[in-house]
């Protein structure tokens, strides 16, 4: 049975690049996934679709090895006998990824160079000839219902005719308020499972930085490009600069582009005040016109405001013809579209039935498990029951801009610690939307006082007063930790701006461990490049003595089953079976035979040395008869200095993603991040976290 998919359209412009994204998203989850594009522009420009998934979802394969032909090869070779020469070339390439993969995503044309009846047939006779059932695209942007529904007949008519299989059908951009009607009449003209996906204006939204290039501005003020927040964020409207200040400013709404001629000072000052004023919209930037700068003054003060962040472009064109050029540009997702490919997947996940549409597909799961396709699980096991988690650090930007994406793809409720006024401030300036984020400031919030109270009342054994601990809950990290222990959020993740001891500290002291278990430990969830394995404890405990080194063997083992991973328990040593002796492995052998005795049900070796864990060859030499040697997941090294060593090693040297520390033996979760943790970092923390809060609901 063919696994793969054929993508494809019959026009341009039907948001095939974002169906795609969901696409991969799904089949990512589900084993060694590639993507390949039959033809692609050519050119000196790399094709910006293969770019976007082979960089989103780091597939292994080079640029050259991810298309098969240019649409130059397809103008040259249409005649009969160079066509199929063509196709066979096509083949060829199509082969070598597949071989390599389990799972193909193939994208059609783009319908943007070739003949539209070319290309409409290329696809057809290429979907065919690589065995691809057919996921067709049918744009609805400025349609009304009947005729996306003429077109959806039309498309899925001509496919079939020319004898392809159609797996199913996404009408994308339809309308938000046609959606319900399309839903429930795309039936009466198509058998196959169709999918109803509304319009997200931002998905086509230009960047500033996309702007600047279109009208060839220049910046007045020094900015890094594309690489610069403000550049990225998308333009909404474009608001031509023409009438008095105090009616222009009644004009303007969040996102808008302000097109003025460059001596209107009036308008340019009042735009630039109005980015940070708090009681005007927060517009995207501004462009003046007519190869005019302001006076000197004007240009001062331009200066003055740079901490806004507001782009201020000059062109030499003249204010008509440039607003007409902005309103033409079409943003192009990409690879550094973080919010666009997180609106993307968030649209897809929402109205598309994934788990129907793969099994239509007939996808066998593969026993491999893949970084990206254990972190697609994560995603989804988090969206598929929310549970809301506190991140105490609102003043950095990698924790908002983690929160915006875990908000846009729906995989938890969040709230966020800090000024409410300074984190939309900084999210402006990001080109961030945080819509339904809750934030909440310790120094001034109504639960600091009961807060203070419980703190009090649960340490006051130890010593503190209860102006201590006032104080305390003003810190982030004990406010946060008191909104989980009170149930005002499931789990807390923070560290990306403080220690681990400010993180955990507060969780030690008052939410405490649960019942049968004397420590709270740590794993690592090692992502190698065909398993998932977990390290335990390689950040939390010192020295543990035998009886703490049995718990963290077990909750290890449960953290592991937590998270899809069969326990199959090494408790590590220099030394496998009777082989050894001395204090290190007694206490080693000592602590396998407390977790047995209290997990009978757990397979459990050791001592074992890490070659005989994990390599079936030297297992089956040093102990031939035991169901872990060789086939362990779970390593519980003796000490804290062995256990980080070997982390990091095995993350340096062999390419692992590190997933980690994840903290276990709490009876609510706080994880913790590393000071130089990326985005991607905090959103999958978020995701663990919020499956450990599952895992404790459903206890």
């Amino acid at each position: 049975m063919e696994h793969n998919v054929y993508l494809t359209a019959i026009e341009p412009g039907s948001g095939k690049s974002a169906v795609a994204l969901g696409v991969m998203e799904a089949l990512a989850s589900l084993g060694r996934v590639g993507y390949f594009r039959p033809i692609v522009a050519g050119g000196e420009e790399p094709d910006n679709d293969i770019e976007l998934i082979r960089r989103r979802y780091r597939l292994p394969q080079t640029y050259e090895e991810s298309y098969g032909a240019v649409v130059d090869d397809l103008r040259a070779m249409s005649d009969r006998g160079r066509y199929e020469e063509l196709l066979k070339r096509i083949l060829d390439a199509y082969k070598r990824l597949d071989d390599a993969t389990d799972l193909l995503l193939v994208e059609g044309s783009d319908f943007s160079e070739a003949s539209r009846a070319l290309e409409f047939d290329f696809n057809a006779d290429v979907a065919n000839h690589l065995g691809c059932p057919v996921l067709l695209v049918v744009r609805g942007s400025n349609r009304t219902v009947e005729r996306v529904l003429e077109v959806v007949q039309l498309a899925r008519g001509s496919l079939t005719g020319r004898g392809c299989t159609i797996l199913a059908i996404i009408c994308n951009q339809v309308a938000p308020d046609s959606v319900d009607e399309v839903r429930r009449r795309v039936r009466e003209v198509a058998d196959e499972p169709a999918y109803v996906l509304p319009e997200v204006p931002e998905l086509a939204a230009p960047t500033v930085a996309e702007v600047a290039t279109a009208v060839a501005a220049q910046f007045l003020r020094p900015v890094r490009g594309a690489e610069e927040p403000s550049t990225r964020r998308e333009v909404g409207n474009v608001i031509v600069g023409a009438m008095s200040l105090p009616h222009f400013l009644d004009h303007i709404h969040d996102g808008d582009m302000i097109i003025t001629p460059g001596d209107r000072a009036d308008l340019i000052v009042g735009s630039l005040a109005s980015r940070f004023s708090g009681t005007f919209p927060n517009i995207a930037g501004l462009v003046l016109t007519g190869g005019l700068l302001p006076e000197p003054s004007v240009l001062r003060l331009i200066d003055g405001l740079g901490g806004t962040d507001l782009p201020v472009l000059a062109v030499e064109a003249d204010t008509y013809r440039t607003a007409a050029t902005v309103a033409g540009v079409r943003g192009v997702l990409t690879a550094e579209s973080d919010r666009k490919v997180a609106a993307a997947l968030g649209v897809f996940s929402a109205h598309v039935d994934r788990q129907a549409l793969l099994g239509r597909i007939e996808v066998t799961r593969t026993e491999r498990v893949t970084p990206l396709m254990f972190e697609q699980r994560l995603l989804e096991r988090a969206k598929a029951d929310r549970r809301h988690i506190v991140l105490p650090e609102g003043g950095d930007d990698r924790i908002l801009q983690a929160a915006e994406e875990v908000l846009l793809r729906g995989m938890a409720e969040l709230t966020v610690l800090g000024d409410p006024e300074a984190v939309k401030s900084q999210a402006a300036s990001l080109g961030l939307e945080l819509d339904g984020l809750q934030v909440v400031d310790p120094q001034t919030s109504a639960w600091r006082d009961d807060f203070a109270d419980t703190y009090y009342q649960l340490r006051k054994h130890k010593g503190v007063a209860r102006p201590v601990a006032e104080d305390l809950l003003a810190d982030g990290s004990y406010f946060g930790t008191m909104m989980v222990y009170k149930g005002l959020a499931d789990g807390m993740v923070s560290g990306a701006a403080h220690t681990t001891a400010h993180t955990i500290r507060p969780a030690f002291e008052f939410i405490r461990t649960v019942p049968g278990t004397s420590i709270v430990s740590s794993v690592f969830l090692m992502l190698l490049t065909d398993r998932v394995l977990v390290y335990g404890d390689c950040a939390v405990v010192p020295n543990p003595n035998a009886e703490q080194l049995a718990d963290i063997a077990m909750a290890s083992a449960s953290t592991a089953a937590q998270f899809g991973i069969e326990p199959r328990v090494a408790m590590l040593s220099y030394s496998t079976g009777e082989s050894g002796a001395g204090s290190d492995v007694d206490k080693v052998r000592q602590a396998t035979a407390i977790a047995r005795e209290r997990r009978p049900d757990l397979l459990i070796e050791g001592p074992i040395q890490y070659d005989a864990a994990i390599d079936p060859a030297v297992a089956r030499s040093k102990l031939p008869d035991s169901q872990v040697a060789g086939r362990a997941t779970v390593f519980v090294f003796p000490d804290l200095n062995t256990g980080n060593n070997t982390y990091k090693a095995v993350q340096r040297s062999a390419g692992a993603v590190a997933v980690g520390p994840i903290l276990q033996g709490l009876r609510k979760p706080v994880n913790d991040l590393s000071r130089g943790a990326l985005v991607t970092d905090i959103v999958n923390t978020v995701a663990i976290t919020a499956i450990q809060a599952q895992g404790l609901k459903d206890a």
